[in-house]
């Protein structure tokens, strides 16, 4: 089993539609294993962003998941990873596929409704970065 992170981001949260895209969640086969409502702070952003801090968006990007409360989710299936960014579709809400979540739900390529993990390390080291061990269940 693999697992990955979702992060259902401030803009969907605002927008009330993290229920929905849990249920897409949920239908599409995965476990969430911890789940919680978090304000970032700007400290905890940039850290967990750190990968793109010589990206002119970083900035945008910290301040963007600093502005309101988000959602990280510990997912777990098999093949989590593709599976999940299928599921997501493209960072560009324009470029995404019908039917997956930013296509539905994000409004531009900065609010794109949920962060995912572009690989199983990195899913690993990102759902260590919001839950300990004994939290996922």
């Amino acid at each position: 089993m693999e697992r990955t992170l979702c992060i259902i981001k401030p803009d969907a949260v605002k927008k009330k539609v993290q229920g929905n895209i849990i249920q897409m969640l949920l239908d599409a086969g995965f476990t969430i294993r911890a789940m919680k409502l978090i304000q970032l702070t700007k400290e905890q952003a940039q850290k967990f962003y750190e990968v793109h801090k010589e990206r002119p968006f970083y900035n945008d990007l910290v301040e963007y998941m600093t502005s309101g409360p988000v959602i990280p989710i510990a997912l777990e299936k098999e093949n989590a990873v593709p599976d999940y960014r299928e599921l997501i579709g493209a960072t560009d809400p324009a470029e995404a596929k019908e039917g997956t979540v930013r296509k539905k739900y994000a409004t531009s390529k900065a609010e794109n409704a949920v962060h995912g993990s572009d690989s199983v390390e990195n899913g690993k080291i990102e759902v260590g970065f919001f839950f300990k061990e004994e939290e996922l269940v």
